[in-house]
């Protein structure tokens, strides 16, 4: 096959404090044998994305310049938050952490995939063509759009990674933050289906009819004055002694926990100074609040607070389950799975400040798809 260039999306943060966000024209080297050359025609901008994209810069300070095919955004990194990202200064990023689109070269190992549609899970899928390995892909059922299976990795095999550390680590019910966004609606899909309760904290009272709407049983508005104690009363119906906290910052991992302490504390038959024995734990996935976790010590000494990534843990439970929740995910894409867009953009919107403005708000409902074939 002849040589194919297209442009991808790279973005350098200098040591002066200015983030660079630019078009490359790159050509995509001849795919190994156990690689593909996919044409990219699908992926979204999820929060993980924006971590490598914009990095700590403040976003009021974004200017736009060169030209209208090939733009080049500009906007500045506080010094005091350069210590941060010192292992990437002066380096040009690739973004893009999954998408999906049609295989148009393969090595030996794949030539039976020329002309399919598949989903990867890859760095750099700001792309037009990106060159990755048949391990990192998946091949989407016969006339699957790649819209559809876009979105097929990070969010959908978070939310069957919670549920099986759910059951791995002998929980029975989960509770859940930033429940309105398209992850925390695939998580209720899912939890219904397999009869999990599931607690769902928003910030909002319209994110509560949101999760209302889609049949939610327990949906808590954090900003309500009567939160700790809905909480309270959900976690002692439930059982739930397992949260992932997508906020991170401030004290509502603390409250969560606090909360569980409560509701075990209403089944104890005497008292203890250690709290109960059943062990409560949350794990911090994201970083919607970058302020300090705060824990003030109210609940306990059974507890545990930590990290938790979807690529770690798929790599700690081994090929073979995370094969068997990759099947599943290419089975449901369209159902329990199925992502929904606020708008499709091209590489060059992408790098349009209001548009970066927009996306980078992360609010819930409101996924961003870029198309980087589309003119």
């Amino acid at each position: 096959m002849a040589t194919t260039s297209g442009l991808e999306l790279r973005s350098k943060i200098t040591r002066e404090g200015t983030l660079e966000l630019w078009l490359e024209e790159v050509a995509a080297p001849a795919p190994a044998a156990d690689e593909v050359v996919l044409r990219v025609e699908a992926t979204p901008i999820n929060p993980s994305d924006l971590v490598m994209l914009l990095g700590p810069a403040d976003v009021a300070t974004l200017r736009s310049g060169g030209t209208p095919g090939r733009p080049v955004t500009t906007a500045s990194v506080p010094q005091s938050r350069l210590a941060f990202v010192a292992a990437r200064l002066d380096q040009p990023m690739l973004v893009g952490n999954e998408g999906a689109g049609i295989v148009i070269d393969a090595g030996s190992e794949g030539r039976e995939l020329i002309g399919r549609v598949v989903a990867a899970r890859a760095s750099g899928m700001y792309a037009q063509y990106r060159v990755v390995k048949l391990s990192d892909c998946l091949v989407l059922p016969e006339g699957t759009p790649p819209k559809a299976g876009a979105a097929a990795f990070v969010n959908p095999l978070t939310a069957l990674g919670m549920i099986e550390t759910m059951r791995r680590e002998g929980h029975t019910a989960l509770v859940h933050t930033a429940a309105a966004s398209n992850l925390g609606q695939m998580l209720n899909r899912l939890c219904q289906e397999e009869g999990i309760a599931l607690v769902n904290i928003v910030r909002s009272p319209d994110q509560v009819a949101i999760l209302r709407g889609l049949g939610a049983k327990y949906v808590l508005d954090s900003t309500s004055a009567s939160f700790a104690n809905d909480l309270t009363d959900a976690v002692a119906e439930t059982g739930a002694t397992l949260g992932f906290d997508a906020i991170g910052g401030g004290s509502l991992a603390a409250t969560i926990l606090s909360c569980m302490e409560r509701a075990l504390s209403r089944k104890a038959t005497a008292y203890n100074r250690y709290g109960s024995p059943v062990h409560k734990q949350v794990y911090i996935y994201g970083g919607l609040d970058m302020r300090p976790t705060e824990l003030p010590r109210n609940f306990g000494m059974a507890w545990g607070v930590g990290g938790w990534l979807m690529p770690w843990f798929l790599h700690k439970i081994g090929p073979r389950d995370a094969q068997r929740l990759h099947e599943r995910v290419a089975a449901e894409l369209t159902t329990t799975f199925a992502s929904r867009y606020t708008a499709e953009i091209s590489l060059s919107e992408a790098l349009a400040p209001p548009v970066i403005a927009a996306y980078n708000k992360r609010a819930t409902g409101e996924k961003y798809l870029i198309t980087p074939n589309r003119a």
